[in-house]
């Protein structure tokens, strides 16, 4: 398990555009189970929508791309791993997104990635999200690990 604390570590990420809360399962260089709470207190919900909170596509896709960085840094060599706080992952594509259905303050979404392809600095990685075992959300994501 990686707790918020080291998810700081591994990520730049920080308030209101860190979207993972704790990984739970990970299989170095195979693949990443992690969650996000969402709550009522999200920045996000003043604008969207006022009186019908929904949250946003983009901001799972993201949360689900952060998992995705979290498994590909913990999947390099350990003394490369040192290196991480030089480097950072940038999207190179998002494929094959689907919204299923809306996530809502109070849902606990469960993002579960595995590796497709990996080579070199490339990761190609199946994405998914889930709100109560009920898949809400999946794409495609394709990312580089480079320097800053």
């Amino acid at each position: 398990m990686i707790d918020i604390n080291e998810i700081q570590t591994i990520l730049p990420h920080r308030y209101p555009l860190l979207l993972i809360d704790r990984v739970t399962e990970m299989e170095t260089g195979k693949s990443i189970v992690a969650y996000k709470n969402v709550t009522i207190g999200e920045q996000v919900f003043q604008g969207h929508f006022p009186g019908h909170p929904i949250y946003p596509g983009v901001m799972i896709i993201e949360g689900m791309a952060q998992a995705g960085g979290v498994l590909a840094f913990k999947s390099m060599a350990p003394s490369a791993q040192e290196e991480t706080k030089e480097k950072v992952v940038y999207f190179m594509s998002i494929d094959k997104a689907k919204f299923r259905a809306p996530v809502t303050p109070g849902d606990k979404l469960v993002y579960c990635l595995s590796v497709l392809k990996h080579k070199g600095a490339i990761w190609v990685l199946d994405a998914k999200a889930y709100v109560d075992e009920k898949l809400v959300a999946e794409a495609e994501l394709k990312a580089m690990i480079v320097d800053k």
